[in-house]
């Protein structure tokens, strides 16, 4: 099933559109059904489960923290996670870029935007966003390269659309005031299961799906892992 939910889900993406594997949750056994169906991108949220999964998987597998992040658990990912998703306030970037200099490494994030009617989602405004990139020089060991944000949960997809298109102007707007000679800024990562048609018709490099490869959410192991 797993397999027949992946290549349905990748039918409908373009040719560009990165689909990364949302898998918190689920057990070893789904994580390598879909790998051997080809699938190398995948998503966690929680720390530790992403550190016991990457011990256990094949390494060629491309890890993305998309949960909270919390500084004291960024060192159970910063060796070897591909993309940290959801950057939301200057601290959270030098905590970054500190665990990332122990590390050795330069560490790909990208920005979360508040895009949504809901107050419980998280993100930049854009006079925050640039306050903090007018001092980006002193975070050498992050390397920003694009955007993301989640729009509200909505059936109103019009709404959701422009919500992503929002996200898609805040996009264009940083490329040309702080990234215009960057080729590493490129991403803008919006779309969900419910909603990654709309944000792929609205310009999204990069979808975060997870309940149409695996199936529903285990609610009881998210409770374990908070």
């Amino acid at each position: 099933m797993i397999k027949d939910n992946l290549d349905s889900v990748k039918s409908s993406l373009p040719s560009g559109v990165k689909l990364v594997a949302v898998s918190k949750t689920k057990p070893l056994e789904d994580l390598l059904e879909a790998y051997d169906a080809g699938q190398k991108a995948f998503g966690e949220n929680y720390p530790l489960e992403l550190r016991d999964k990457h011990e256990a998987l094949p390494k060629d597998i491309e890890w993305h923290f998309i949960g909270h992040i919390q500084s004291k658990q960024i060192k159970y990912y910063i060796d070897f996670v591909t993309l940290i998703h959801g950057v939301d306030s200057a601290a959270h970037l030098a905590d970054i870029d500190r665990a990332a200099a122990k590390a050795g490494r330069v560490v790909d994030v990208l920005l979360e935007f508040h895009i949504a009617t809901e107050e419980t989602k998280s993100g930049f405004t854009m006079a925050e966003a640039e306050e903090m990139l007018a001092g980006l020089k002193d975070y050498p060991n992050v390397r920003v390269v694009g955007v993301m944000g989640m729009a509200t949960n909505t059936p109103d997809t019009e709404q959701v659309r422009s919500e992503f298109r929002k996200l898609h102007s805040i996009f264009d707007t940083l490329k040309q005031r702080w990234f215009a000679a960057d080729e590493a800024f490129k991403e803008l990562s919006m779309g969900m299961s419910h909603d990654y048609a709309e944000a792929v018709a609205e310009g999204s490099t990069i979808v975060r799906v997870g309940s149409k490869i695996f199936g529903a959410r285990n609610y009881q192991k998210i409770a374990e892992n908070k």
